[in-house]
């Protein structure tokens, strides 16, 4: 897999709700990736916040993926947790995630999420998850 980011961006094309956000992955290479999500008006909450779930979508898609970028593609998240820091107020939302520590099976990765305004980044959430390869984990049937 040489050209990384036009897989991934395949593989994010291929979802419904990631097309519904707009979202791009910005990044992709082994061990990181970086989905960037334009903010709009339908993506608030009442407070004119990103509404939370934005924010943790973005959070388990990078984790997602940059726990594929060492498994291989057939990845699901298994865990993940996510603190919100500050409300997102901004043009777009970024999720850069890397990977922690992985085996043959799982990958522990972390992420940020950002929210950009004017050219500045302000830390708005973070998080940590645990993903797995697909192919390798054992039927229960």
């Amino acid at each position: 897999m040489t050209d990384f980011l036009s897989f991934g961006q395949q593989i994010l094309d291929s979802q419904p709700f990631s097309r519904l956000l707009n979202a791009q992955l910005n990044d992709f290479g082994e061990g990181f990736a970086e989905i960037v999500i334009p903010v709009e008006p339908q993506l608030l909450q009442q407070h004119g916040f990103v509404h939370g779930g934005v924010l943790s979508y973005a959070a388990d898609n990078a984790l997602t993926f940059a726990g594929g970028s060492v498994l291989g593609p057939s990845v699901v998240t298994s865990e993940y947790k996510i603190n919100y820091l500050k409300p997102a107020q901004g043009e777009r939302l970024v999720a850069r995630a890397k990977v922690i520590g992985s085996g043959s099976r799982q990958a522990v990765c972390h992420c940020n999420v950002f929210v950009i305004n004017d050219q500045t980044e302000v830390l708005c959430a973070v998080a940590q998850g645990t993903i797995v390869n697909m192919s390798k984990t054992e039927s229960t049937a």
